[in-house]
């Protein structure tokens, strides 16, 4: 599964506003079948804050582990997100 995180607007910038997309989306996980891989895609993303982030990646990244890869990214506000996320999950 792909997940195109733009559908959920191009600046991702609250802790309630992730929440609440991961509300939304987690029907659509409940559909995934065993082995499925999950791939976020953050093409099309002007801005991602950690606190966005914390609230929709990490319980998936929690719940699915290695089933979750995050897609590359040439924006630096993304990378620098997916970078402080990377040092959240090696500190657990």
């Amino acid at each position: 599964m792909r997940i195109e995180i733009k559908k959920f607007g191009d600046t991702l910038v609250s802790r309630d506003a992730g929440r609440e997309a991961l509300n939304a989306f987690r029907p659509t996980l409940a559909s995934l079948l065993p082995a499925e891989k999950i791939q976020m895609d953050f093409s099309g993303i002007f801005t991602i804050s950690p606190s966005w982030a914390a609230e929709f990646i990490l319980p998936i990244q929690k719940e699915y582990g290695e089933a979750v890869e995050l897609l590359p990214t040439d924006n630096p506000a993304v990378k620098a997100t997916l970078d402080f996320l990377e040092s959240l999950n090696q500190k657990d």
